[in-house]
């Protein structure tokens, strides 16, 4: 077996069951043969050893920057995923444009925390509902244990969870960032607010062992809706912020006559920070 043979075989090994890594790392390698055999000698070790070293650092510089691309971020379009959800297949985020939509993910069924999240958000439906909002949850759990959860749920606890679930994969997850490393194989507690177009515009992480405030996430729905009606921003805890109640920020002034003329035109405690009714 030549050294190219060999070097291809040892990759694969070291990245399992990435073969576009692994291509990738051994096209970079047989690209730049000359140069590993002669850094060999200059250094005074084996082939095999400056190859070892470069395939440590490729594999990881290439696992960090696939996973930092494929994971959505604020003002990304929602990747393209084809799902399988207790109420059938579905294509997002093309099945969800027209409606806001909370994507939210679970570590497990049939766990408590996951269960009473699951209970809070249908009890909340109805608010969703009224702010144009859709419900999808998700899980690297199949199919049919998502559907025999819900009947649980249903059975023992009389709530009927009237949204979809999503059986993910662990590709699936991994891709929109849904699985951390260092908090084990299940899926986080991740939420992902998409606005009507499908562009992600919140993203939050809990987790798993604490569970999420979902009035919370009704709330950070109706703020984004407000900014994008009027244009504003709003403040903490809005619409009970400490300060301005349920009024809201108007965007700072971007030159100095729009500054000098702010505190006529608004309620200001500076010309920097000024605010209006809702």
């Amino acid at each position: 077996m030549g050294w190219k043979e060999e070097l291809k075989k040892r990759i694969e090994d070291i990245v399992d069951s990435q073969k576009d890594v692994a291509k990738k790392i051994a096209s970079l390698i047989e690209e730049q043969y000359e140069e590993l055999t002669k850094k060999a000698k200059e250094e005074k070790k084996e082939l095999e050893e400056i190859v070892g070293e470069i395939v440590d650092i490729v594999t990881k510089k290439i696992k960090k920057e696939e996973q930092r691309m494929s994971m959505p971020l604020l003002g990304d379009k929602f990747p393209t995923l084809e799902v399988q959800t207790t109420h059938g297949k579905m294509v997002l985020p093309d099945d969800l444009r027209g409606k806001w939509t909370v994507l939210f993910s679970h570590p497990a069924d049939f766990t408590p925390v996951c269960t009473t999240e699951f209970v809070s958000f249908q009890k909340h439906k109805k608010e969703f509902d009224e702010i144009n909002t859709q419900l999808i949850g998700l899980s690297i759990d199949q199919v049919f244990s998502h559907i025999k959860w819900v009947e649980w749920i249903k059975e023992k606890l009389e709530v009927e969870i009237e949204f979809p679930i999503i059986a993910a994969t662990d590709t699936i997850a991994a891709k929109i960032g849904m699985v951390h490393p260092g908090k084990g194989t299940n899926t986080v507690r991740a939420v992902f607010i998409l606005d009507p177009e499908g562009v992600v515009r919140t993203i939050l992480y809990y987790p798993q062992e604490i569970g999420r405030n979902i009035s919370e996430i009704v709330r950070a729905v109706k703020a984004l809706q407000k900014s994008d009606a009027d244009g504003v921003a709003t403040p903490a805890n809005w619409p009970e912020n400490e300060l301005i109640k349920d009024r809201v920020i108007i965007p700072p002034a971007t030159d100095c006559e729009s500054a000098a003329k702010r505190t006529k035109e608004y309620e200001c405690f500076d010309w920097w920070f000024c605010h209006k009714e809702a």
